[in-house]
């Protein structure tokens, strides 16, 4: 039996991975420190033959016992509220946590994907956005804790294939919703259900005006799943390229949730005005393309937050 690490197993990500790999037939091996992660997003593969759990902080030493297939890197901060509150753990995941994980594929021989992010385009001044950009990034600013920490995790992922010829994958991931996000998270979504739901003003940051493409997180664990089974080593978009404005998102919860209103706030300093990915790429080494629709998904996540919203 394959057997597969996933750190930051009981996030929002980590626990889809978790599900996938142990639906794919593997003996999945889940690591989280809970610093932003819940044990009741994997709860149920407890029980599982198949699955175990390591409570650790991945920027610590990192030793699992027995032979490792694949390495999946998904243990970090992921939402503004988080890393700007915890800068230095934000930091040392991406560089530290990123530097013993690679250490362990290179003694286990295992393939290793890393979960990078549409944050190192930064505030893009290319649009939509190819992983041929290097991005817009303002490295000493309030962002910056996680955008540098991705983009340093990339750069001593490509370190280590060119230089111990190691099997990476570097997956840039964009606006990513469904079931398990943390309605406190900060994002968009979660916070525009939970204030609509609430019946509260909904939080809308300058004019609205700015865009975001949301992938429904079963498309998105379906490329990385596909990504990390091809022999492709050089960053990969993986999101959805539907774009739309924030303001438009925001009357689309109104609309699904029957109550709602926007209030407006001043725009945080550095915040992107466009993201969206291309996903030229995905297409045709992945075979891969976004195949859930935002009112679909947004429907699946509502009934989910239906459970979680007091």
């Amino acid at each position: 039996m394959k057997r597969v690490l996933i750190t930051g197993a009981a996030g929002f990500l980590g626990s889809h991975l978790c599900d996938r790999f142990i639906a794919e037939g593997m003996y999945v091996i889940g690591m989280d420190n809970l610093l932003t992660g819940s044990l009741s997003n994997i709860e149920h593969l407890f029980p599982m033959e198949n699955f175990e759990f390591y409570h650790h902080d991945v920027s610590k030493f990192v030793h699992i016992p027995g032979h490792i297939d694949y390495i999946l890197h998904f243990a970090s901060p992921a939402s503004p509220i988080d890393y700007l509150k915890m800068p230095i753990q934000t930091l040392k995941v991406g560089s530290l946590g990123t530097h013993n994980l690679l250490g362990l594929a290179r003694v286990k021989n295992a393939r290793i994907l890393v979960a990078s992010t549409s944050e190192v385009y930064g505030d893009p001044l290319v649009h939509p956005q190819t992983e041929d950009y290097w991005g817009n990034v303002n490295p000493i600013g309030p962002r910056g804790v996680y955008d540098e920490a991705k983009r340093f995790q990339e750069a001593i992922t490509m370190a280590y294939h060119n230089f111990h010829g190691l099997e990476t994958r570097i997956v840039r991931i964009f606006n990513t919703y469904g079931p398990r996000m943390r309605v406190d998270d900060g994002r968009a979504l979660p916070a525009f259900f939970s204030q609509a739901m609430r019946d509260e003003e909904i939080t809308v940051f300058g004019d609205g005006a700015q865009t975001r493409s949301f992938c429904f997180v079963d498309d998105l664990i379906d490329g990385i799943y596909r990504l990390l089974m091809s022999d492709y080593h050089l960053p990969v978009n993986i999101g959805n390229p539907d774009e739309i404005t924030i303001k438009d998102f925001a009357e689309e919860v109104i609309r699904l949730v029957g109550k709602g209103r926007i209030g407006y706030r001043s725009l945080p300093r550095d915040d992107p005005k466009q993201r969206q990915p291309d996903i030229s790429l995905a297409k045709e080494l992945l075979g891969w393309s976004p195949k859930i629709s935002r009112t679909e998904g947004i429907s699946k996540t509502y009934e989910y937050f239906k459970t979680v919203v007091i």
